[in-house]
């Protein structure tokens, strides 16, 4: 092998000590947590863990299976319309806006005072007080199903997109979808019989980080979820937070509890999508009839709908942000003040601490990704990635437990250095899908041409692959710091509540009374990554010399 090939091979092996060995003591950690017989039987015996299981259950299987539905009907009615291209072009703001922030200014639509039954009232409603409703945090967790929904459609489009942007794959769509049309099928059954089963299987994987996220999420249940009882995960949560070691193991417990019954429903939807029989008999019953619909306007309906409840939900953390009096069933505030921003000002350290964490997470992130994809022979790269994206898998209350094992492993408890290795470990798995399909689509002849003239290795990535790269490789540095910003559960807990960043203080404004300060934090959460991807969409532009 050449002295090159060696060099690769020594530095790839390098890349899985860095970013391996964390990752495996965290899992590891994770199953020595699930060992504890006492915190089991204390689990079983909690008053709190049916009901909260039940609500985990529901609220996340619903929010996935209604993502999923959403997502493939507005697949059905855009794709190779020119509603498509509209839609992508929003997608990275939509895709921006954190789950936290969302949930917060959704809240805030529909409270019993929010924007909606003002805009209603009294004309429509005859309401002169706010009426004692629970539209959020309600018992049935329907508030917290309809945060998640809004905000995985978008995660799910994404995914697709990035399957169809390859010119080939959406080629073939198109004619698959000629040949049907052909046959005297309408376009809607066209397109689930013929190009949805050849898409579905290359979103199983989106599907399941959806499905894993919506069952085990903290901070936007915390926000719009039920209260008494929480979901399971939120109250694994509380258990993990708790100063009893005891009560600590139950925490654990429940996060396998939640781990368990997602392997189990994931399991269970695959043998079903597995299963040919119901598929043939469903589309048996359903050949031949006509459905006359109209594709493109369904789907500028579809988009018009979904980017106007994110204009509605920013809108009202805008105006939450400098609203003054406001009483009920005004539809604007008495009075503006700037009062909240000058208290997000007043804690400068805490934007600081954001934006310093969010980039040097995510620069680590994006240089391991970029030196792995660079010296990782494939199989190798095949083999790591099923361990790189754990973190997107694993419940996140799980997950944040065996990452706290390692930084006390490390001695970084509490400290900025343990809290950069739990967000550059959060960073990576979403810097490296995000950078992958880039790496492995530019063109090897570059590089042929390159040594041909004489170039050596780093010359022609420092002037030909990662100038020709730059829109990719900013795009997964925004990605990576879009994802630090968002890190809630181990901010607090990897960092000992020592570290405050703009997500944990919008998070623990929300549930009190400050709804000026609340919606400033929120909106300085969306902020800083539409920021960043302005910045990345910047750099990626084409030159022109």
């Amino acid at each position: 092998m050449r002295t090159y090939g060696w060099t690769r091979l020594a530095v790839a092996t390098g890349l899985i000590t860095l970013l391996g060995l964390p990752l495996v003591h965290a899992v590891w950690s994770a199953l020595r947590a699930a060992t504890d017989s006492a915190a089991w039987t204390a689990l079983v015996h909690d008053p709190q863990t049916a009901r909260a299981l039940a609500l985990s259950l529901w609220s996340g299987v619903c929010a996935s299976v209604l993502s999923v539905a959403l997502c493939a009907w507005i697949l059905s009615r855009s794709f190779n319309q020119a509603v498509w291209s509209r839609l992508m072009q929003v997608l990275g703001p939509l895709l921006a806006v954190p789950h936290a922030a969302f949930a917060i200014g959704l809240v805030f639509l529909i409270a019993p005072s929010g924007w909606v039954l003002r805009a209603l009232s009294p004309w429509a409603t005859g309401l002169q007080t706010p009426p004692p409703w629970t539209t959020s945090q309600d018992p049935w967790a329907l508030g917290l199903i309809a945060a998640l929904v809004a905000k995985e459609v978008p995660f799910l489009l994404w995914a697709a997109a990035a399957h169809l942007q390859r010119s080939e794959v959406a080629q073939n769509y198109v004619r698959a979808l000629q040949v049907a049309r052909s046959m005297g099928y309408n376009p809607h059954q066209a397109w689930w019989y013929v190009v949805w089963p050849q898409l579905w299987p290359r979103l199983v994987w989106p599907m399941l980080a959806v499905l894993a996220y919506s069952m085990t999420v903290v901070d936007v249940a915390l926000v719009s979820g039920p209260g008494s009882p929480p979901t399971l995960a939120v109250v694994a949560w509380s258990w993990l937070l708790d100063a009893d070691a005891t009560t600590n193991a139950q925490g654990a417990a429940a996060a396998w509890l939640l781990a368990a019954l997602l392997i189990a429903i994931a399991a269970l939807a695959w043998h079903i999508s597995q299963w040919p029989r119901w598929r043939r008999r469903w589309s048996a019953g359903r050949r031949g009839r006509t459905m006359p619909v109209r594709v493109a306007a369904g789907g500028s309906v579809a988009a018009l709908l979904l980017v106007g409840l994110y204009v509605l939900v920013l809108l009202a953390l805008a105006l939450g942000s400098v609203s003054g009096v406001w009483p009920f069933p005004a539809l604007l505030p008495d009075n503006y003040t700037m009062g909240a921003w000058r208290s997000v000002w007043r804690s400068a350290d805490t934007v600081g601490i954001t934006l310093v964490l969010g980039m040097t997470s995510a620069v680590t992130a994006l240089l391991w990704a970029i030196t792995w994809l660079e010296t990782a022979p494939p199989q190798w790269d095949a083999a790591l990635r099923q361990l790189v994206y754990l973190p997107l898998l694993l419940p996140a209350v799980l997950w944040v437990v065996g990452v706290h094992a390692t930084t006390l492993a490390l001695g970084f408890d509490g400290r900025w250095s343990g809290l950069w290795l739990a967000h550059s470990m959060a960073c990576t798995p979403y810097v490296l899908i995000a950078l992958g399909p880039a790496y492995g689509g530019f063109d090897p002849r570059v590089r042929q041409i390159a040594a041909s003239l004489g170039h050596g290795h780093l010359v022609f990535l420092w002037r030909l692959k990662w100038p020709m790269l730059r829109g990719a490789i900013a795009a997964a540095l925004a990605v990576g710091f879009a994802v630090s910003v968002a890190q809630y559960l181990p901010t607090l807990f990897v960092g000992a509540g020592r570290f405050s960043t703009v997500t944990t203080e919008a998070v623990t404004l929300a549930s009190g009374g400050q709804r000026s300060l609340t919606s400033a934090y929120a909106w300085l959460q969306w902020l800083l990554p539409v920021l960043a991807f302005g910045a990345a969409a910047w750099v990626g532009r084409p030159r022109r010399f």
